[in-house]
């Protein structure tokens, strides 16, 4: 299956890695994802903020945003402290010249000290997708390095469908690499390109090829078959010391490798640096922050950096980790920038709630504790489900502990649907409270009455509250409880919500599903008041 070659057990560790990002370019392929201009440079600012070596921008003169993108970056309207941008393109056309080549001009002018060029280096997609030779595909590569190596450019080569090509002819695969070697690349990358590669396949190819090529070696693994975190670790472990990936595991079809994953496993499990040490905190923050830009909800059990990575629910983890960390915990969260969250349910005991009452800088008595368990199971078994509701939950602790939300008062809410002549259905929420002495009334349209109950609940409290206009809702859930009762069941709702750096949850049960949504959307405002920067002071 693989050729003859004595080298195929590691030979030790690389002492660093560099981490080429990908998100903006291969990541911005994952279905239902789009990215403006704008987008692409918050993002690159957020990925240099993470210290990752190469950000890839996209492929300057595929489309107009890309173009813009570069252009945009050049003109200073991106600066890097520690990442270098890289264009990406393909090599000159099969039959033509380097120096006429449309897309190499395009590289050029993107202006970026390293250029990317993807090759062909798997025989069948040489014959049957360029329709050229295998001679005039390793031509291809050589002249477009040294043309651009002679225009004062660093470059790399992504080596496509390497792995499968290598299975199938690995002297071409070699040829390829070479080619690249000889005309000036200082690395060549091997392309997982269909994702269908195991670990122990990667081990063996990249064992096969270090010691053939002269200049770095990097991996560019998908996500098809479930092992791109996995074969990049493995492609490492056998002298790799480049590592391409998306932050968050974005990327056509089924992802890239996640760098979320790669990053803290390099270097807390391996002892491989990949980002400044000091900056790997920062990657929870900077996985939430790229996915509220590019507007894909963060995955709440991802590794490292997911909201449920270091969540412990009641049972013996979580009296064990009331007594040592590290009992239910691989690392320490802190080191990723995350934290234990303790999770609470009907099966919550006393230590459980302690545990989260202290999460959340609370001091409470045991027998506090003792009434909130039974109030616990008494709202559950109503159809509350706190365990997904943190918000919820931590606002029931802190009255538990005698605080009471002044923030505002609800007199009455009403909410009218009307039909249209032009059949378009409007809904209309009015609102009555009171901030402090003063009563409010706010009347305000939406699309549902979820919409405009939180429309009007804004235009009530927004001027006395301004730090609101950073929160917004990103999900609502009904579910009905009991649906043998039809349109009487009891229903739940679930809201979330974010104000840009943290997410949390509210919950409301009632078998009215507005009143239900009501009791969500007021807890939702109320969390974010409770932890505004100001402390949710009036006007600040």
């Amino acid at each position: 299956m693989f050729a003859d070659h004595p080298h195929r057990v590691p030979r030790g560790l690389p002492a660093a890695v560099d981490i080429y990002d990908t998100t903006l370019r291969d990541g911005s392929q994952q279905e239902g994802l789009s990215l403006t201009v704008d987008d692409k440079l918050r993002v690159a600012e957020q990925l240099d903020h993470l210290g990752v070596a190469y950000i890839e921008g996209g492929w300057p003169g595929a489309n107009p945003k890309d173009a813009e993108f570069f252009r945009r970056a050049a003109a200073g309207e991106l600066t890097l402290s520690h990442a270098t941008l890289v264009a990406f393109g393909s090599t000159r056309k099969a039959g033509g010249r380097a120096e006429t080549d449309p897309v190499l001009a395009d590289l050029l002018a993107a202006a970026t000290q390293v250029v990317c060029l993807v090759a062909k280096s798997a025989r069948w997609h040489v014959t049957e997708t360029l329709r050229t030779s295998l001679t005039e595909a390793v031509d291809m590569v050589a002249d477009s390095v040294a043309f651009l190596r002679g225009s004062g450019r660093r470059v790399m080569v992504d080596a496509e469908h390497f792995f499968d090509g290598y299975r199938d002819d690995p002297g071409f695969g070699l040829d390829v690499l070479r080619a690249a070697e000889d005309a000036g690349a200082e690395a060549v990358i091997l392309c997982d390109t269909n994702g269908g590669s195991l670990p122990f396949e990667v081990e063996l190819v990249v064992g096969e090829v270090r010691d053939r090529v002269g200049i770095g070696l990097g991996g560019h693994f998908h996500n098809d078959s479930g092992c791109a975190v996995a074969n990049s670790l493995a492609a490492v472990r056998q002298g790799v010391t480049q590592v391409q990936g998306c932050v968050n595991g974005y990327g056509e079809r089924t992802g890239n490798a996640d760098l979320t994953s790669v990053v803290p496993d390099l270097t807390l499990k391996m002892g491989v640096e990949s980002i400044p040490r000091e900056r790997l905190g920062r990657i929870t923050t900077v996985a939430h922050h790229v996915a509220e830009l590019v507007n894909v909800a963060p995955t709440p059990h991802q590794p490292f950096v997911g909201v449920s990575a270091f969540a412990h629910k009641a049972g013996l983890h979580t009296s064990a980790i009331a007594r040592r960390r590290s009992a239910y915990e691989h690392v320490d969260p802190a080191e990723v920038g995350n934290g234990t969250r303790f999770v609470v349910s009907e099966m919550a005991g006393r230590s459980t709630l302690a545990l989260k009452a202290e999460e959340i800088g609370l001091e409470l008595p045991s027998a506090v504790l003792g009434e909130v368990v039974e109030r616990l199971k008494e709202l559950e078994h109503r159809g509350y489900h706190f365990e997904v509701a943190d918000g919820s939950l931590e606002l029931l602790l802190r009255s538990a502990a005698g605080w009471k939300q002044d923030f505002f008062r609800l007199e009455s809410h009403r909410v009218i649907t009307e039909l249209r002549e032009d059949t378009t259905f409007v809904t209309e929420a009015t609102i009555k409270l009171h901030v402090g002495d003063e009563r409010v009334l706010a009347t305000a349209e939406g699309n549902g009455p979820v919409n405009a109950l939180d429309a009007a609940l804004r235009k009530g409290i927004g001027p006395a509250y301004p730090q609101l206009a950073q929160v917004h809702l990103t999900d609502y859930k009904v579910r009905v409880l009991d649906t043998s009762r039809g349109t009487e069941a009891v229903t739940r709702v679930l809201v979330d919500t974010t104000d840009g750096e943290r997410t949390w949850s509210t919950i409301g049960v009632s078998p009215n599903v507005i009143e239900a949504s009501w009791e969500a959307l007021a807890d939702s405002v109320v969390y974010a008041l409770v932890h505004a920067p100001s402390g949710g002071a009036p006007g600040a």
